[in-house]
Parts: structure tokens; sequence; C-alpha cells
């Protein structure tokens, strides 16, 4: 079977979603609204299970690419949470474009995230994907549990976590101070 695209679903059911992905609504009230959107022997949990992430699906670089070199690293944060766990990802040829700091969102450091920083290696830049949820583990293996983790953080020494990763990333030789986000 073909693997769906947003085009395939209702622009509600996807702002449904949103909102449930989000941490907006539980998954309690996703699936009692997006009953609705049920249709053809498709259940509200199929929904939830078809709109959700498969990263295997979306893995573009592998983790032992030759093309990078790739480490967690643990760097300070002073003004959030102390100690913060990141991924760096560099060029193997040592590229000199910049750096670019990849900045998750509510479910901390996933495969997603880490494959985003793999790519951004591979266009010549150096990548550092903090895991904001370091204080409570690191990212727990399921969306679901990261968003519920992230939501006990204090959100401003969340931030100096991820200014401190600017910081960490701007010091870097191979960045030449020139540091982006996404």
């Amino acid at each position: 079977m073909e693997p769906k695209n947003a085009k395939d679903f209702d622009q509600d059911l996807l702002d449904l979603y949103d909102h449930y992905a989000h941490g907006i609504i539980e998954r309690r009230e996703f699936l009692e609204r997006a009953a609705k959107f049920a249709v053809g022997g498709m259940t509200a949990a199929v929904l939830l299970d078809t709109l959700s992430p498969d990263y295997a699906l979306a893995k573009q670089v592998e983790d032992n690419d030759p093309r990078i070199k790739a480490e967690f690293i643990t760097y300070s944060s002073p003004k959030g949470h102390g100690k913060i766990k990141g991924y760096l990802v560099r060029p193997s040829g040592g590229g000199k474009k910049g750096g670019v700091v990849v900045i998750h969102e509510n479910r901390g450091l996933n495969p997603y995230i880490a494959d985003v920083a793999r790519r951004v290696a591979i266009d010549g830049f150096t990548a550092l994907a903090p895991d904001g949820l370091t204080p409570l583990g690191g990212y727990p293996g399921t969306d679901d549990e990261g968003k519920a983790m992230q939501a006990k953080l204090d959100n401003n020494k969340l931030t100096e976590d991820f200014i401190a990763a600017y910081e960490t990333l701007k010091s870097d030789p191979a960045s030449n101070g020139k540091i982006g986000a996404v």
C-alpha cells in the first residue's frame, strides 16, 4: 500500500492531529473527535496510527554514513539545566560552511531529529541537536512519553539549554562563527 500524504486527509483532521502532537489535546480527545473522519472500516485509532510518524520510513541518512562523523557530546548549560546531551554531526571532510543547531519540538531528540542533523552534515555544515529531555533521562523512545516528559520541564531553562547549544557550536572552529537554527 502506498504511504499516504497530507493531501490524502481532511484539513480538519490534520489540524486535530497537530493539536494532539503538540500536547494541546490528549490522545482520548483526539480519538473521540477523529471518529467522525473514520470511514470505510478505518477507526480513529487507525487514523492516529496512520498520521503518526514512522521514523524508519523517514530516515534519509544512516547513522554510519561515511560522509559524516557523529557522536554524542555533553555541553554546559549554566543558566539552564546544567549539563545537556547533544548529537554532534560533522561532515567527514571537515566542512567549514558553518553550524546549525537542530532544535526538536516537544518530543526530545527522537530519530527524526537525529536524521535531520545528519542531513545538515551531509550538506557541509556541523550540526548539533540538543536533547532538551536530558534532565529527565533523555529521549525515552516514544514521542508520547517525550511529550509528557517535556511538559514537566521548566521552559525558561529549556530555552537556555538550546541557547547554550548555540554558544557551544559557535565556539567550534568548524562553524566559523556562522550559526543557524532549524
